[in-house]
């Protein structure tokens, strides 16, 4: 991706993204790494909630498993089954980046 295009991304702060939780019709948008991904078209994520373990609206970093390690039982890190190729998947969009600043 070249600068220009990441140089037009939206940048959503927290608050902003957890205003895409699905609820009332609204898009399903989550964030890991920086990078916020519309995940709407998952049936994984239709209700907003992922497994039951998963909010939509939220930063997901931390949750992820460590490539080639195993799910953690910590509270929070690394409950996922499965890594960050999960947002390469055809039903994940790239949607803009994520500020900590509100």
């Amino acid at each position: 991706m070249t600068d220009s295009i990441l140089s037009e991304e939206r940048i959503f702060t927290e608050r902003e993204l957890q205003q895409f939780n699905g609820a009332r019709g609204q898009p399903v948008y989550i964030a890991y790494e920086g990078v916020v991904y519309d995940v709407t078209a998952s049936p994984l994520w239709r209700s907003g909630l992922h497994k039951d373990l998963h909010y939509a609206g939220t930063d997901l970093t931390g949750t992820l498993r460590t490539p080639g390690g195993p799910p953690s039982h910590d509270e929070g890190h690394g409950q996922a089954p499965h890594t960050a190729e999960v947002f390469t998947h055809i039903t994940v969009k790239r949607v803009g980046r994520l500020s900590h600043e509100q």
